[in-house]
């Protein structure tokens, strides 16, 4: 199986995390809201399948290029 890394787009703080480890989720689907620029900017699955890791949390800070999930497909 391959794996979909989900990287952070922009500088800002996660919000709400929506995916847990072993959701399953299709591609479009909300993985957590990410708060830049007082603008809420949900990140959506790239792909179809399994989330294996979230590497984020609600209040946390994120860098634009940090990793949010990892997803097998």
């Amino acid at each position: 199986m391959a794996l979909e890394t989900v990287e952070v787009p922009l500088t800002g703080k996660i919000i709400d995390v929506k995916a847990s480890v072993g959701d399953k989720v299709k591609e479009g689907d909300i993985i957590c809201i990410l708060e830049s620029m007082k603008m809420e900017n949900p990140i959506l699955s790239p792909v179809s399948g399994v989330v294996k890791e979230i590497q984020v949390s609600a209040g946390q800070s994120v860098k634009a290029g940090g990793v949010i999930a990892v997803i097998e497909y």
